[in-house]
């Protein structure tokens, strides 16, 4: 008799077992799916020579900082930091020098490039060796502030819309297609 009145208790904790179990399952096989997004999110590139195509953009990248200049499967040299009028006169002469039509990325471009896993440097040394590790310019005025850019940090990861034209930051230039 008192098994038979604990048959529906053991019923029940069966099947909050299972339950449980499929839960935890899936949980797993959720966080699975979302790391492996999170490592393999930079991994969308391509590089040939001082070009590195973004695939899942669509884009080519200047694959070294302006001030740089790649030599031996690297970046070579001093980057340097530019006004936002600099760095339109460095586009032009990128122009003159590389052919084609180069510019200045927007906010959602030079964020596809953060890599948060990358180390102290958040941006992946594989296809853009050498870069500092402080704020790039984009050519996005932020909506809320005419007179402020948006960068993006590559010590942080993250983006600030905080500086204006006349503050010197790093740039680095998308090739035109």
């Amino acid at each position: 008799m008192l098994i038979a009145s604990l048959r529906p208790i053991i019923m029940q904790n069966t099947k909050s077992h299972n339950f449980n179990y499929i839960i935890l399952k899936l949980s797993i096989v959720i966080i699975i799916i979302f790391s492996t997004k999170l490592l393999f999110a930079n991994d969308a590139f391509y590089a040939k020579g001082y070009i590195v195509k973004d695939l899942k953009l669509n884009l080519n990248w200047l694959r070294c900082t302006v001030g740089q200049v790649w030599n031996n499967d690297t970046c070579e040299g001093t980057a340097i930091k530019l006004t936002m009028d600099d760095a339109k006169a460095a586009i032009k002469i990128a122009e003159e020098q590389l052919g084609g039509k180069w510019r200045l990325p927007n906010r959602k471009e030079l964020e596809n490039l953060v890599c948060m896993h990358c180390g102290k440097v958040k941006i992946n040394k594989k296809y853009f060796p050498n870069t500092p590790y402080e704020p790039f310019w984009t050519g996005e005025k932020n909506e809320w502030s005419k007179n402020f850019f948006w960068s993006v940090n590559f010590f942080t990861g993250h983006t600030f819309g905080r500086f204006p034209g006349r503050i010197p930051n790093f740039v680095r230039l998308i090739k035109v297609e």
